[in-house]
């Protein structure tokens, strides 16, 4: 079963059962170096399988942003095409996370391209009709911070260990953003947790919209086996939630029973998957081959 699970894992995030489609197999085939080195404390957290808790929390704090949310209802199938639009997401991460320069900046001339498209106008939690814009600055920091801050808190959560820190993390992250156009994100904890709490305060708000993209993240269409893998780490997803992000969401807090479970799957899922996912392997051969094969990765 758990190696039906990894196949069905593989399949889900990256659309090939193998978890190497093409723009996986690319990272290998560049020859400049990438953003991050092995050593990074982005490969660190992001080659960990807390991310799945971290990508599931983002959504959560993401639909709390009314801009977002418009991006999401308005120019999404996400109800139609939910791995679709998982597999984006994890496209950018992986690329991002593990790809040479030359490679991100091509990923990111995709997305720019996407970006471009998605516009409308909303209403601000003040009631002020709004123009939304996907490329606006303050839209991309909203995405990025909900990003960084889950994917350190399901670390947390997890508790897997950490050579490095928190806030290298987040200063390390923050170049992700660049080739986006976001040149302000947060270099610290400190400084994240101050822009959440200032989207908190003055833009986050719950409408009937967050209510119905919350409820299809936390039950969404899968299968039983997928159900009963998928529950343990949405619930803990919320419960690595702050108590304002969960009251802003109108979620309670949910069992500690739930993340011994989520922690047992991650366990076994990363057993079945091996010590390497096949995207970072790739990066490792990429940077062993710059090096002439002598650099121990």
């Amino acid at each position: 079963m758990i190696s039906r699970l990894a196949d069905a894992f593989r399949e889900t995030v990256s659309g090939d059962k193998s978890g190497a489609p093409k723009w996986v197999q690319q990272i290998r085939d560049y020859s400049t170096p990438g953003l991050f080195s092995s050593d990074s404390t982005v490969w660190e957290i992001h080659g960990s399988v807390s991310t799945l808790i971290g990508g599931i929390r983002a959504l959560l704090l993401q639909a709390a942003h009314p801009a977002a949310l418009t991006g999401v209802m308005q120019h999404s199938r996400y109800q139609e095409d939910l791995m679709g639009r998982l597999q984006g997401t994890s496209r950018w991460l992986t690329l991002t996370t593990f790809g040479s320069k030359e490679l991100i900046e091509a990923e990111a001339r995709r997305v720019n391209a996407m970006h471009s498209r998605v516009q409308g106008n909303f209403h601000d939690k003040q009631g002020v009709d709004r123009e939304y814009r996907a490329s606006n600055e303050r839209f991309l920091l909203w995405v990025h911070c909900a990003f960084t801050e889950s994917f350190l808190e399901a670390h947390r959560i997890c508790r897997y260990p950490l050579k490095g820190t928190f806030d290298r993390y987040v200063a390390e992250w923050s170049k992700s953003a660049e080739p986006l156009g976001l040149t302000n994100a947060p270099q610290s904890e400190a400084e994240l947790t101050a822009t959440i709490t200032d989207f908190l305060e003055n833009e986050l708000n719950y409408t009937d919209a967050t209510k119905e993209v919350v409820g299809f993240i936390l039950k969404p269409p899968f299968s039983l086996l997928a159900r009963i893998f998928y529950k343990p780490l949405a619930y803990t997803a919320v419960r690595s939630l702050s108590d304002a992000e969960r009251q802003l969401l109108k979620l309670k807090q949910p069992s500690v029973f739930w993340e011994h479970v989520a922690r047992f799957n991650l366990w076994a899922l990363r057993t079945a998957l091996g010590s390497y996912s096949p995207a970072q392997q790739a990066a490792m051969d990429r940077e062993s081959k710059r090096n002439g094969g002598d650099e121990e990765i």
